[in-house]
Order: structure tokens, then sequence, then C-alpha cells
């Protein structure tokens, strides 16, 4: 399995200015190191065989002829992975800023820089032509003719790459928008952008959202130590980043050579593009240049890039404006549906878990900040025939603190006379025994919301809608559900953010209970006092979960690679075998409920994955998993065979 990830690798190597020979040594030394660490594709700075800094010596034929043997002795190396190195070299009559594309010993392509800039500190008009008019055409080198021209996409076993040097990301329209639209899946920028206070800050932005708005990969190497200081200096940047986030950089301003690299999802981008239907692709008046090399991971190599455990979950320094953010959507969300329907009266059911104290607090938070009467918020318990007394407690102890409105409704009589009536042995604990109470408490909040004169909240999360780990018709459904895009493993940070952050005080002691509270639905009766019932304990770690929706979701992953990401963002967290198990129930319930998602209520869509039969998501409820079924076999075979 080669699981879709291109090893990519920016190098930035100390610079010996206008020296051909001892740059293409510090060159060919990292690009040795590169071979250790299996990457495939490394990109180095602008002008790395002469430095960046030269001047006027850019005119001079000795050092453009030492250019030449150097790309020759550096292009020797180049095997086993692609080298992409720049050089100035002459062309009918003309000097081109250059880049080399170098494989298997030989020089396979040549792209010239597009825009050569003439501003400020830069004045490269002085020596070198713009390359926005070389296209279709070839260049001659000591080896022969070679592709040569702005018109190259590069094409390594499936995976194809396009350039950009340097001025071409800050232009308004940059070359690599075209090669990516033409099929390119990956942008390498061989640069020398010179360091300014501030200026790094939106060096990265651009990247960043370069490879954003093309759903590709970019990878930047910027000129660093040794050149020129006799007004600028060079931080020597190395940048590898995937569809707007950052995988992998360097430190600026190193004295010695640096590598980067990353494994880039050239899948994940692959699938990404297919679903984005405002992605073209004409791919006209570009030329692909084959290069033979094998590339790709198998399932023992360890992945070079980070994967999050909880990819749901705000994280780093934008986690507190992140988190605001999502509960304000929700909490919004709510006050427009309110108000679009002249409405304020909710009706939640309050069972003292994690999902119904998140709505409940969401919208206590939205009823305040509103200026609504929280008589208006009516918070209902209806405790069952399995209903613990640690929940029940911290249902009412919620309530009560919140100021909302309160009422306690037991189910069990009319669960009795329903059972009665449909001749159910209330000894039988299956799944009648378990659906009928959850029918009966939405019976009870969609009767009192129209009483009221109000809407049901509802309370179900994107991590049960994927599993249809909901009574149909029951806990299910409701008038507007405010949970509906957030899934488990986020829920439990946005209560613990709302309890702490948000209200604070009581709240916040009771929902830390709430939080060490083993999931459950509550449906079967305890046995002395215990909890009977554990959700985790049937389906398997919702932390796995979610991590395997997001994915799935995501990049379109099949069970080979969730596999393969979930053991290396795991680690020594889950076994394989729990992983494995994991893995096998989401695929055989996210296939088997879709009947439930396809009449789900209306609910916000908080983050990028939502499984709104309206929205994100449509898929025929009667639809097979027999392909994802079968590469689940094999996964079990090779399991077992280690």
């Amino acid at each position: 399995m080669s699981f879709g990830f291109m090893r990519c690798g920016a190098a930035v190597p100390p610079v010996h200015v206008a020296d051909c020979a001892q740059n293409a040594q510090e060159i060919i030394s990292l690009i040795e190191k590169a071979k250790t660490e299996r990457v495939r594709i490394l990109v180095f700075p602008e002008l790395c065989i002469t430095g960046y800094t030269c001047g006027d010596l850019f005119l001079f034929e000795p050092l453009l002829r030492g250019a030449l043997d150097a790309l020759e002795r550096i292009a020797a190396h180049c095997t086993d992975l692609v080298a992409i190195v720049s050089l100035p070299l002459m062309h009918e009559g003309r000097l081109f800023n250059c880049a080399a594309v170098l494989s298997e010993g030989r020089v396979c392509g040549v792209v010239p820089k597009t825009h050569v800039p003439n501003y400020s500190e830069f004045y490269e008009q002085r020596w070198f032509e713009s390359g926005a008019c070389v296209k279709g055409g070839e260049i001659t080198l000591p080896q022969g003719a070679v592709p040569f021209g702005t018109d190259l996409i590069f094409d390594v076993g499936g995976c194809r790459f396009g350039i950009e040097i340097c001025e071409d990301l800050w232009v308004p329209a940059p070359p690599s928008a075209a090669l990516c639209m033409g099929g390119a899946q990956l942008i390498f920028n061989p640069s020398a952008s010179n360091e300014l206070v501030t200026k790094h800050r939106y060096r990265c932005e651009l990247i960043s959202q370069q490879s954003g708005r093309c759903i590709a990969g970019y990878v930047y190497a910027g000129a660093g130590f040794g050149e020129s200081t006799t007004d600028l200096v060079f931080g020597g940047y190395a940048g590898i980043y995937e569809n707007g986030r950052l995988l992998s950089e360097n430190e600026r301003f190193a004295t010695g050579g640096s590598l980067t690299f990353a494994d880039v999802d050239i899948d994940r981008i692959t699938f990404q593009r297919r679903r984005n239907r405002s992605f073209f692709t004409p791919g006209e008046g570009l030329r692909t240049v084959a290069l033979p090399l094998r590339w790709g991971l198998n399932a023992s190599d360890s992945l070079q890039r980070s994967v999050s455990p909880l990819p749901f979950v705000p994280a780093g320094l934008e986690m507190e404006s992140r988190t605001r953010e999502i509960i304000a959507i929700q909490k919004t969300a709510l006050l427009s549906r309110l108000e679009a329907i002249h409405c304020r009266v909710g009706v939640v059911g309050v069972s003292g878990g994690l999902d119904s104290t998140l709505a409940l607090l969401v919208a206590a938070h939205a009823f305040r900040q509103a200026g609504y009467d929280l008589n208006g918020l009516i918070a209902i318990t209806m405790p069952g025939l399995g209903t613990g007394s640690r929940t029940l407690k911290n249902a009412h102890a919620l309530m009560r603190e919140l100021g909302t409105r309160t009422m306690e409704i037991s189910i069990a009589p009319a669960v009795a006379q329903h059972f009665a009536d449909i001749g159910q042995n209330p000894e039988k604990h299956d799944v009648t025994y378990e659906n009928s109470q959850a029918r009966e408490r939405t019976q009870l909040l969609m009767d009192v919301a129209n009483k009221e004169g109000g809407i049901v909240l509802g309370t179900g999360d994107l991590s049960e809608g994927a599993l249809g780990w909901a009574t149909y018709n029951g806990d299910h459904m409701s008038m507007y559900n405010i949970n509906a895009s957030v899934p488990k493993t986020l829920i439990k940070h946005l209560v613990h953010y709302m309890g702490h952050e948000v209200f604070g005080g009581a709240v916040a002691e009771i929902v830390d209970d709430i939080l060490d509270t083993p999931i459950s639905p509550e449906l079967i009766p305890s046995k002395e006092g215990e909890l009977n019932q554990r959700t985790e304990d049937v389906l398997g770690a919702y932390a796995l979960h979610d991590f395997i929706l997001y994915h799935f979701m995501d990049s379109g992953a099949g069970p080979e690679k969730l596999f393969y990401l979930a053991q290396a963002a795991f680690k020594d967290a889950y076994t394989p075998d729990a992983i494995f198990k994991a893995l096998s129930t989401f695929v055989h319930r996210f296939f088997t409920q879709q009947f439930k998602r396809s009449c789900m209520p209306d609910g916000p869509k908080v983050g990028s994955v939502s499984l709104s039969p309206r929205g994100d998501w449509r898929m025929p409820s009667d639809a097979s998993a027999a392909l994802w079924k079968s590469e689940l076999a094999q996964l079990e075979k090779r399991i077992q065979e280690r």
C-alpha cells in the first residue's frame, strides 16, 4: 500500500556567492541526506547553484559556464529522487532565471521565472528576461535538448507537480493557479525572499492561502546564510503546506544547511478536488513531462506529518478563539431560528449526559445574550428504567443553576403501559425495551413544546449521526438540533469551556462531574447501583470513531489508510485490534444507518464535516458496503499475519 503520500522536501544549503563548485557540493550533500530520509521530490532555493546575490556577475561567461558544469555534476547524484535546482541559463541570446528538474542522472525539464521583479530592493530585470512567453519550446544543454517553458507539468507515477519561482507567488495571478487547474497537485517554489520585519508572516500567509486556493501541496525553499549581506539578509525559510495547512517548517537564520520534509497526502488533494466542482481543470496549453520514479509509503514506514488524534477539537494558539466561534455559530443559529418562527420558547430534554448538557448550556447562553426570559427555556428531565442517581442529580443541579424553567416527568408509568399494550415482556431488555423509552421521551418533549408554543431543541451529535446511535423517531428527532454537526470529542471540549469560561462557579463543578461520568444511554436498569450500559464498550472509543469519521469525510480514505493513520495518531493509546474493531463497526454502521440521516432535522453546520442530507452528504439508504468490507477483510488478514 502506498497510502497516497508523497514525501516532499525543501533544502536550504549554505551559499558561496559565485562559487558554483562549492555550491554544488553543498547541494549534493543535502541530496544524499534527503535520500536517506526517503524524500522523493526535493526543492532548493532560487539560483542556488550560483547564489542569488551575484549581481552583474550573472552577465559573465565563467559564472554561466560554471553553473552548467555544476548542474551536470548535481544531476549525476539524482537517483531515487527528483531534485529541483536553480541557475541562470542562456536561451536564444537571452538570460533566464531558471529551475531545472533533475531525475535519474539527467535534466528532465527547465522552467523559467515568469515575473521578474524590478522594484525596491529587487532589480532582476537588469539581467534576466521574463519567461512569460516561453512555452512549447526546448533548451539546449550539454546533454542535449530538454523541454523548456512555463507550461511544464511533471508527472511522477501519477503525482503531478509544477514550478513557480519566488516573485511568481507574490503577484495577483500566480502561475501556480493555472498549473494546478491543469492537474498539478504539488507546487514547488525555489525562492530568494529577503527578510524584513513582519514580512515573514505575510510570506507564510501567501504560501498557506495559495496552497488552499489551489487545493494543493506547496513546498517552498528560500535562500539563506551565505548570500551577500551588502544590503539584504536572507533567512533561509523552508516550509511545506497542504491545502492551507502547515505540515513542516524549519527555523530561519540557521548558519548551516537544513533539510525540511513532510508527507503530502496526494490522495486527499485529489479527493478534495473531485468533490469541489468549482475547481476547473482544463489543462489547455500545458505539456507533461513523465519522470520514472516510484513513490508512496509502506505500512511499516513512519509517517512524516503530524496526525492529531482529536481532529475536530481546536488546539494551539487559536484554541480559544475557535472554541468561541463554534459556540457563536450554535448560539446564532438557535436565535435566528427562534426569531424566524416568532418563538421564544425552547424545550430541552436534560439527561445529565454530555449532549443534553451542551444543548442546554448553549440555549441558556443564547437566551441570556438575546435578553429572552429564561422562563421560556423549559428543561425537562425524564427518568426512566435505567436512569442513574448521578446523572439525575447533575441534571437537576444544572437546570437549577442556569435558572431555566424546570420539570421532571418520569416515563416509567407510560412505558409500563406501552409494554402492556404491545405485549412486551419488561424483563426482556432488548431493542424494543430500549427504544420504547427513547420514543416516550421524545413524545413528551414534542407535546410540551406544542402546549407551550415552543420548539424541541435536539441534543444528538454528529458522532451518533454517523454511527446511527439514536432511536429512529426518538432522540433522533427534534424541531431544531444545534448539536447536529458537533462530534462527541468536540462536545466534551465545548462543555468544559462553557462550564468554566462562560458560566463558571457552581456550573463548572457540575460540568466537571458530567464530564467524568461514563457515556451511557441509561436504558437498561443498573445492577447494585452500577452502570450496566456503557456506550463505548459496545461501539468502541468515540475518539477512534471521530478520528475515522473525520478522515473518511475529509480525504475519502479507505479502511487500509484509515487504519494506518489511526496507528500514527494514537500510537500506544489503542491496540491495532481495538482500532480495527472500531473501524469495522464504523463501516458497518455508517452504511446501514443512513436511513436515519436521510430525515434528520435542521441544524447548523459548525465545522468542515457535516452529514446533513440537505448539505454535505447525499447517500442512498440502501447502498452496499461490500467494497469497504472487502478491504477490511484484506486488512484483517494482514494484521493476523504480523
